[in-house]
């Protein structure tokens, strides 16, 4: 907020609005809503508040949980262009499976005792082993138990990595990979979902990663919606924003 020529009280409304509200906020829905004058600083404010969703030195997921990765691609179109996949970003997420108090640890086909923990999202340059065991490594606890399909990418988790790993071969098959990854694979159903329906699929790929920790931020405070508004501001204190020039000519990089 500093030296900026919006008032304070529209940069709290941004900060409550992008935090609180289960979709978020469009940059097009908050200029609307506050009667900005110009887009591009409805887009410029947010994106500087998203830099405060990600909680410098915060601490690696799944010490006590056992945690489901896997990748899925987001935007792009393959449309006539043949098979595979074009135009796409590929993105990690790790999650949490937990299991809620008063349950005992039962049978695993009991479903309805499990649920989402914290999440951890990346945007990674592809499902190469040089791309996803960074990411690992960077925000699951060692040691950790994990769970992945059988990419030959994951191989080395559990001799070299020392990750308790767990892998299952999908053959390509949706219905034994929701089986296998449940969590995972319907938090990426929910980011798809999010992205087309508030952003209406208009995601820069060099914006992606904003957006990632934007929809985990929330996620991983879905339970007490009115404290994120406290913590994205109390986190912005202690990060650097971008400014309309890093934003616009795609220098900023965002934070993971």
């Amino acid at each position: 907020m500093h030296m900026s020529k919006m008032p304070a009280t529209t940069w709290f409304w941004a900060a409550y609005l992008v935090s609180t509200q289960t979709p978020g906020i469009s940059a097009v829905q908050f200029q609307r809503q506050l009667g900005i004058k110009r887009y591009e600083t409805a887009f410029t404010m947010l994106h500087k508040l998203r830099e405060g969703m990600v909680r410098p030195e915060r601490d690696p997921i799944g010490a006590k949980y056992q945690v489901e990765i896997d990748e899925c691609y987001i935007g792009g179109t393959t449309r006539g262009e043949g098979e595979g996949v074009h135009h796409k970003t590929c993105v990690i997420g790790a999650v949490e499976v937990r299991r809620r108090e008063g349950t005992v640890n039962s049978k695993s086909h009991d479903k309805r005792k499990l649920y989402a923990g914290r999440l951890r999202l990346a945007v990674v340059e592809d499902r190469s082993a040089s791309s996803l065991i960074p990411f690992v490594i960077t925000n699951v606890a060692k040691g950790a138990k994990v769970k992945t399909d059988a990419w030959d990418a994951y191989n080395d988790l559990c001799e070299k990595h020392g990750y308790s790993h767990e892998s299952i071969a999908m053959r390509g098959s949706p219905t034994m990979a929701d089986k296998h990854l449940p969590m995972i694979h319907r938090v990426f159903s929910n980011l798809k979902t999010w992205l087309d329906g508030t952003h209406h699929g208009r995601v820069e790929p060099h914006h992606l990663q904003a957006y990632l920790n934007e929809f985990v931020f929330r996620f991983n405070r879905r339970f007490y919606p009115m404290n994120s508004f406290n913590s994205v501001l109390g986190i912005g204190v202690h990060v650097l924003p971008p400014t309309y020039e890093q934003l616009y000519s795609g220098e900023w990089e965002h934070p993971t």
